[in-house]
């Protein structure tokens, strides 16, 4: 029962959840960080905006990552948006182990020297501000320290897989 009513909570229904979450469309990012001088990370859809006024952004890494305690210990990150040409990275930044940045081009942050990924739409450098538990996952909120903004359309990610914008507005419709 709930408090305050008469009324039994049904049964969270697991399945019904990620279905109905898998409806809302989010980019693709690699969040990378530099752990013992080399570079990690991993593919992270859970990237949003948060503050202008300080820079804030925010990234919820599953508890289950390996990669994001060993870039945590570094105390910055930098998120990679990923344009439609890089779905081979999303694909392989999403697999646990391994090296994942071999013979991927990158060059570090001019602040933390996090991994800048070339060819990116855009990247965003950043300090560990705060890391708060948010059950199966944690809730990282970082403070911008420097950006950047390339070319190009972005990788997508609905309904459980990767997709890609049908239309592009030009610059002027924006």
């Amino acid at each position: 029962m709930t408090a305050g009513t008469d009324r039994p909570v049904p049964p969270f229904d697991t399945a019904r959840f990620k279905d109905a979450m898998g409806m809302f469309t989010t980019g693709v990012t690699i969040v990378a960080g530099i752990d013992d001088g080399q570079p990690v990370g991993f593919t992270c859809q859970s990237f949003l905006s948060l503050s202008i006024d300080p820079p804030y952004v925010a990234v919820a890494p599953a508890r289950t990552s390996t990669s994001w305690p060993r870039i945590a210990r570094s105390g910055s990150f930098c998120v990679n948006v990923l344009t439609e040409m890089q779905e081979g990275l999303g694909r392989g930044f999403a697999v646990s182990g391994g090296s994942k940045f071999d013979s991927v081009d990158w060059h570090p942050a001019p602040g933390t020297g996090s991994p800048v990924i070339a060819g990116s739409l855009a990247w965003v450098d950043c300090r560990v501000e705060l890391v708060h538990d948010a059950g199966d996952h944690e809730l990282i909120l970082g403070r911008v320290l420097d950006l950047g903004v390339g070319e190009g359309t972005p990788l997508l990610f609905f309904h459980s897989r990767f997709a890609t914008v049908a239309h592009d507005p030009a610059p002027d419709e924006r």
